[in-house]
């Protein structure tokens, strides 16, 4: 009977690693050795892609876009908030809560390594007339995790760039 677990366990991880499966690590090197970030003023956003990129990546954040080999741009990065679902006496049931970031990539002659790109997060949050003040906290809470996801998704995406 143990063997057969064995045999099992052994055909698993086979099974795992034969069809290409492996976890999504952290992205270590960018294709460039020092950065510079222009977030739109107001936004988060902005801080939350330096700090992203000093703890996992090999790349330099610089403060001036002259010393930078590469200069990410935000240009917009907006929080919205749609109805989803009415329930029947009319009051809101869910909203669909959508963040919306637009980047582009720069070289340090000011041409563009990537075209103008948008990442579209959306979540959806139920909402009770009774709960106003913790889905007022939730809300947010959604807002920072897309806005977390979005930045990954930047660095991701600056990680595929060819120089």
């Amino acid at each position: 009977m143990k063997l057969i677990r064995i045999l099992l366990v052994i055909s698993l991880i086979l099974a795992i690693t034969a069809c290409g499966f492996r976890l999504r690590g952290q992205i270590s090197t960018l294709p460039f050795d020092t950065i510079y970030v222009a977030a739109p003023p107001g936004h988060t956003i902005g801080l939350d892609m330096e700090r992203a990129i000093r703890v996992s990546t090999t790349t330099k954040v610089v403060g001036k876009p002259e010393k930078a080999q590469a200069v990410l741009q935000i240009l917009s990065a907006v929080n919205e908030k749609k109805i989803l679902s009415l329930s029947t006496g009319g009051r809101v049931r869910e909203f669909q809560l959508i963040y919306r970031v637009s980047a582009r990539l720069l070289d340090a002659k000011g041409e563009a390594l990537t075209p103008v790109d948008e990442i579209v997060l959306t979540r959806v949050l139920p909402f009770l007339d009774a709960q106003v003040l913790a889905k007022a906290a939730e809300e947010e809470m959604l807002y920072k995790d897309m806005q977390g996801d979005a930045v990954q998704q930047l660095i991701r995406r600056m990680a595929a760039v060819k120089l």
